[in-house]
């Protein structure tokens, strides 16, 4: 047994041996996924304070409690985003860490910012979903408000170029919801995500005000250019724009860079759209012919209809 397993270790040390591929052996340090992801949770404290802290806070309290937030956020991020530098751009100790700290003070300077945002995307959906009892309801439980808010921190790190950091967020938001928001998605105000599971909106996504989604909608990339290796050119916009006031219901799917949907329209159900919609447009389809029999007659029918 104890050779087999040297075996089986030599074998897997050997496919260490290609430098390109999979393995990252003596490079930068990389930033730690379990940091990012309670730095994030850290950041949702600051944004939505005294709800998810497991004792009560009083206004008392508060000042001290915000302290001690953003300064331990600073000292994590400042660090996972040198580490993130240093591996993605090549750059020296001392170049990584100015740059990290200067990106991280960047963002917490917008975090106010941030918070008005998300008071309007809480409003939205208070005013969106009648079932809907209360902002504490919808804060404490609604996972489209959870990945809006780790999407809406992530998407400022994302504009401060810093690298690596905005993805593991909104992975992070993406494996506790099922809603998959790239960070560089441009998504404007009161923005409401309603059930959410199975939503995809992609990296050049343009979303305006005061636009609602349901579950498995996707606003994905019609197709990807390529090169004459046939490679994918990366970058270009390849995702569509959402005008303001616009309502996608659960299951459309809008593709495509060029695709406009026009302010004011209504996306019914499982549409398909590759195109554009000229403003104040309701797309839909044609109700689908429903045949209904009673238990009695379906009993005649012949047997292998029960058995598919």
């Amino acid at each position: 047994m104890h050779n087999k397993l040297a075996t089986i270790i030599e074998n897997v040390l050997g496919s260490y041996a290609s430098d390109r591929g999979i393995n990252h052996l003596e490079g930068p340090n990389l930033p730690s996924r379990e940091a990012i992801e309670e730095i994030t949770v850290e950041c949702l404290n600051v944004l939505f304070p005294g709800y998810y802290e497991k004792q009560e806070l009083s206004k008392q309290q508060v000042r001290q409690y915000v302290w001690e937030k953003i300064v331990a956020i600073y000292h994590n991020l400042s660090r996972e985003t040198a580490k993130s530098i240093a591996a993605a751009r090549a750059a020296a100790g001392d170049e990584s860490v100015e740059a990290a700290v200067s990106c991280t003070m960047a963002f917490l300077g917008r975090i106010p910012l941030i918070r008005e945002k998300l008071t309007l995307d809480v409003q939205a959906a208070y005013e969106g979903d009648p079932a809907a009892q209360s902002f504490d309801e919808i804060i404490l439980s609604y996972p489209g408000l959870f990945a809006i808010a780790v999407y809406r921190i992530a998407h400022e790190l994302y504009h401060l170029e810093v690298p690596f950091i905005p993805r593991i967020m909104t992975e992070f938001a993406h494996r506790a919801t099922g809603i998959d928001i790239h960070p560089g998605a441009h998504i404007g105000e009161s923005f409401f995500i309603d059930h959410g599971t199975g939503v995809v909106i992609g990296e050049t996504t343009v979303i305006g005000n005061n636009v609602r989604i349901y579950q498995g909608v996707t606003l994905g990339a019609l197709s990807f250019k390529k090169d004459k290796n046939g490679r994918i050119i990366k970058g270009g916009k390849r995702h569509p724009t959402i005008e303001d006031n616009v309502v996608i219901y659960a299951g459309a799917t809008i593709l495509g860079g060029d695709t406009v949907i026009g302010k004011n329209s209504v996306i019914g159900g499982n549409v398909w759209l590759l195109e554009s919609v000229p403003p104040n447009t309701t797309v839909t389809h044609q109700p689908p012919t429903l045949v209904y029999k009673g238990r009695d007659e379906a009993a005649t029918q012949d047997s292998y209809m029960y058995y598919i």
